[in-house]
């Protein structure tokens, strides 16, 4: 038997409350490596009968009495924090006395807080007690959501949504989460209701500082992501009648393809936090901003949520397409836009019709003024603001992507990749693109202004187009690499054969590889140029302007001992296998007769 154990159980209901308090204190303070498994289990058990029974108001026959219920919960606390200990805990009749506890010692917030931590710890640690403490023989669930309900501070809000927050991690807890979001609960309404409440009070505690409030709105957040996630599935199961199969019809569903007209009112309280809450520092990014972030892109923009999302009803005017927004061609000479060259006589390969797909139809930068858009685009310069200003701290200046310091950046912030942390954000400006012309046109004129200044490249730019660039090149950050590339195919209205005029071929060919459209065929190849609003020339490739060319002042021996470099180049590339005959730009020159 430990010193700890023995020490404890030496007292009586005698013994004076200085001798508890100690026994007690030494517990909350012992290292855990004071106790073995046994001796923890058997003292945290003890002094949850102890609670029990002092509880119950029989403080003769306890060591402790009301007063000491505070520092005994929080001893409960500290020796649970070890699977061996919340083991104990878990149990019905244990998880039972602390809800009581909870309800009981309303006369004291510290010691409710702290039976309710308890309860949390052992949710985390064992995760059959989930289901243990929504269970009816425990009725915690209900406990938990009555007492988020009459919440008033930052503590309290915390500990009921982090137990509530635990409990509906899984589908499998499919009937509570069901009865958070169907039934009522008091006056106050459903979960979902209670939530959106919670939300507003939590961002106006944000926003004047009160300790806890992000932590709380935090856990709130993943509380209401887990009811975003699960309940429209459970709600479609119910509705097919099938228990484990949701048929081929749902396996192409992704998350924001689900949803419950029940879940609509979180919404407005969700979007009035994501555009009151200011970034955070050092890292933009961090909770609750993130979590905020995580349930908007579970939402759709179905019609019903559409005037929420942009504050207006759907338009009926037709989707702008990039042709409508741009401005006249500059043809070639001798070339007129009815007509288009035909076919090459060389079969073409998978890059040679990628690109040619890309320089189709290419249009003039000079772009009539947009039509004024219905739309309430708040939520689109926030979203562009918060990734601008997320990008340049992570990827300050020119810095490639692939860089070592952005990773070093990120584990010194606790997080575990850029993917993680700013994909999401990327997403959510895809959806809204995508689901919004204002918004898409939006978009485009915040990455790829008219007065854009293209006298370099658009890649080593400072600016959020050319982190955007970078990445699209990027090695290590695939899935961020791959959001990019969608909402740069978003904004250019999801066509591969309209091409993404503003940054050159270069770009969008990168932004088709993203989309997997590298085999596009052409459909429609032009002679147009490439101008900006000035008349000056687009180089095609680079999205810069044209520099003239400037005659080489190379004679004709040195002409020719560079080409026998590139000939012997291609030659060896060829002979180690680096390059294949048929990519030999030498050897197809030759086939092609035009070497002399």
């Amino acid at each position: 038997m430990s010193n700890l154990l023995q020490t404890y159980t030496a007292l009586s209901s005698s013994s004076s409350r200085a001798e508890v308090s100690t026994a007690l204190e030494n517990i909350i303070d012992g290292p855990p490596s004071s106790l073995d498994t046994t001796s923890r289990k058997e003292l945290i058990q003890t002094l949850l009968d102890d609670l029990k029974t002092c509880n119950r108001g029989n403080g003769n026959k306890s060591r402790l009495v009301i007063n000491d219920a505070a520092k005994a919960i929080l001893a409960v606390k500290m020796l649970g924090k070890v699977p061996a200990g919340s083991e104990v805990i878990a149990t019905p009749a244990n998880l039972s006395i602390l809800l009581a506890l909870s309800t009981s010692l309303k006369n004291d917030p510290r010691a409710t807080t702290e039976a309710l931590r308890c309860v949390a710890n052992a949710l985390l640690l064992i995760d059959t007690a989930r289901d243990t403490w929504v269970d009816k023989q425990v009725g915690g669930g209900g406990a938990c959501i009555d007492l988020l309900d009459k919440s008033t501070t930052p503590d309290q809000i915390f500990v009921a949504s982090r137990i509530l927050f635990l409990c509906t991690v899984s589908s499998a807890s499919s009937a509570f989460i069901q009865s958070l979001v169907e039934n009522k609960h008091g006056s106050s309404g459903t979960a979902v209701d209670i939530i959106g409440a919670k939300l507003d009070i939590l961002t106006n505690s944000i926003l004047s500082g009160t300790r806890m409030s992000r932590e709380a709105m935090t856990d709130t957040l993943k509380l209401t992501f887990n009811l975003l996630v699960h309940y429209p599935k459970v709600q479609e199961l119910n509705l097919k009648g099938k228990a484990k199969d949701t048929g081929d019809e749902n396996d192409t569903k992704v998350m924001g393809d689900y949803w419950s007209p029940k879940l609509s009112p979180v919404l407005p309280p969700l979007l009035r936090a994501f555009k009151s809450l200011p970034p955070s520092s050092p890292a933009p990014l961090a909770s609750p901003l993130a979590e905020i972030i995580h349930s908007l892109i579970t939402i759709p923009f179905s019609p019903p949520l559409r005037s929420i999302w942009f504050g207006h009803s759907p338009s009926s005017s037709g989707r702008p397409s990039l042709s409508s927004l741009g401005g006249t061609k500059s043809p070639q000479p001798g070339s007129s836009d009815s007509s288009y060259p035909g076919p090459s006589k060389e079969k073409p390969g998978p890059m040679d019709r990628a690109l040619s797909a890309l320089t189709a139809g290419r249009r003039s930068l000079s772009r009539a003024p947009s039509p004024t858009a219905p739309s309430n685009l708040d939520i689109v310069q926030r979203v562009h603001d918060l990734l601008d200003v997320s990008t340049s701290h992570y990827l300050p200046g020119a810095i490639d992507p692939d860089d070592h310091s952005v990773s070093e950046i990120c584990k010194a912030e606790g997080e575990s990749s850029l993917d993680d942390i700013l994909a999401p954000l990327v997403m959510l400006m895809t959806r809204l693109a995508l689901a919004d012309d204002g918004a898409k046109v939006k978009i485009r004129e915040l990455l790829l202004p008219a007065d854009l200044d293209r006298t370099r490249s658009l890649e080593s730019r400072e600016d959020l187009l050319g982190r955007c660039l970078r990445l699209l090149a990027s090695i290590h950050h695939a899935r961020l690499k791959d959001a990019i590339g969608e909402m740069l195919f978003a904004i250019c209205d999801s066509d591969g054969e309209s091409p993404l005029i503003f940054a050159g071929t270069k770009h969008q060919a990168e932004v088709l590889f993203s989309q997997r459209l590298l085999m596009s065929a052409p459909t429609q190849p032009s002679n147009a140029t490439l101008v900006t609003p000035s008349g000056a020339a687009i180089n095609p490739i680079t999205g810069t302007i044209q520099e003239p060319l400037v005659p080489s002042d190379m004679t004709d021996e040195e002409k020719e001992r560079e080409a026998e470099k590139l000939f012997v180049l291609f030659d060896r590339l060829e002979k180690t296998g680096a390059l294949r005959p048929d990519q030999n730009p030498i050897r197809k020159a030759a086939a092609q007769g035009r070497l002399g």
